[in-house]
């Protein structure tokens, strides 16, 4: 018997990844999506590509009748205020956005700028990336969603922190323009974005704090620059480690975080373009590849990492709890290679 799933906030462009995904699932059956601005309108006339795949209709909130699992994708603040009433209507729950991503109120009122409207309910929910909290989500009911750059740099340094070897990051990510979301801005106007190369947070990015709940204690700046693309997340770190270790030892210790990571490859080519990590081979799909560089007069490490930020990032990492957390092969519905070219 399939397991019924509803998505609350399915008009985003994350909304619509995760309903594509769960549409190929075949342990799942979507019973509802909602949309407030959208109530009642076929779902493929806001998401094209799912034209013939589905003919549901986006329905109002306050028509959500109960079901086994319900994604929240939701605008950050919007879960937190009515997490009770949403809890009443499944007995699990995975949200996406940043409300319950962090463990701690103090944290999140310093990043985010006001108290958490549910205190309470932030020890309850699960950091839902699997390759760092795979056993926790096989126990969990509530899970929360992972910060797109976050994911990138997390999954770039974890192996380097599971060692206690980082001494200093600096890490910037270039990201497309579906991190921003569906609406429309003045920076999101198209002669304003084509083009550009545009730092929008040097400093003081909120992912920031997902990096160091998750990675530890140790010196880490974090930009962030806009650029040409749509989808994906290119991250570079440059990473001082507190002892100098031979690139033959540093590929021993990603081979052993990763080696059996359904959804994280190790990228170490000779020859070609792709000899790096490249956000453009991966549209589309939950891989991140991740690959580094050692400067040997420094020692410094360059760590680089890539994701689709709505996949990854977003909607491709939450099924993949999803599955965990069902007791489903964890791979499912989530094998797509991605395209070459694009």
């Amino acid at each position: 018997m399939s397991v019924t799933t509803s998505i609350v906030g399915g008009s985003g462009y994350v909304g619509g990844e995760l309903l594509r995904l769960l549409l190929g699932h075949p342990e799942v059956t979507v019973q509802q999506i909602t949309s407030q601005q959208h109530a009642g309108r076929f779902v493929h006339g806001v998401h094209p590509n799912l034209r013939g795949a589905t003919r549901l209709k986006f329905s109002p909130v306050e028509a959500l009748e109960p079901c086994d699992l319900l994604f929240l994708a939701l605008p950050h603040g919007r879960a937190a205020e009515q997490i009770e009433q949403f809890a009443a209507l499944a007995p699990r729950i995975i949200d996406l956005s940043a409300d319950f991503r962090l463990n701690d109120p103090a944290a999140y009122e310093e990043w985010y700028g006001r108290s958490h409207p549910t205190p309470e309910w932030l020890n309850k929910f699960v950091y839902g990336l699997p390759e760092l909290h795979r056993d926790s989500l096989r126990e969990a009911n509530y899970v929360s969603g992972v910060g797109c750059n976050a994911t990138a740099v997390n999954l770039a340094l974890s192996p380097l922190t599971r060692e206690g070897l980082i001494q200093q990051a600096i890490i910037e990510v270039k990201v497309g323009s579906s991190e921003g979301g569906n609406s429309f801005s003045a920076a999101s106007h198209h002669p304003e974005r084509s083009g550009a190369l545009r730092s929008f947070a040097p400093t003081g990015h909120r992912h920031q704090a997902e990096m160091r709940q998750e990675l530890g204690e140790f010196e880490l700046h974090f930009s962030a620059t806009a650029v040409e693309l749509v989808r994906g997340i290119l991250c570079t770190a440059h990473v001082f480690l507190n002892q100098d270790l031979p690139e033959i030892e540093l590929w021993k210790l990603y081979r052993a975080a990763y080696g059996d990571e359904p959804f994280v490859r190790l990228v170490n080519e000779r020859r070609g373009i792709y000899r790096y990590p490249e956000p453009k081979i991966l549209a589309g799909s939950n891989f991140c590849d991740v690959g580094f560089a050692k400067d040997e007069r420094s020692g410094r490490i360059v760590v680089l990492s890539a994701i689709d930020n709505l996949m990854k990032g977003a909607a491709g990492t939450a099924v993949q709890a999803m599955n965990l957390m069902l007791g489903y092969p964890e791979t499912t519905a989530l094998t797509f290679t991605g395209l070459h070219p694009i």
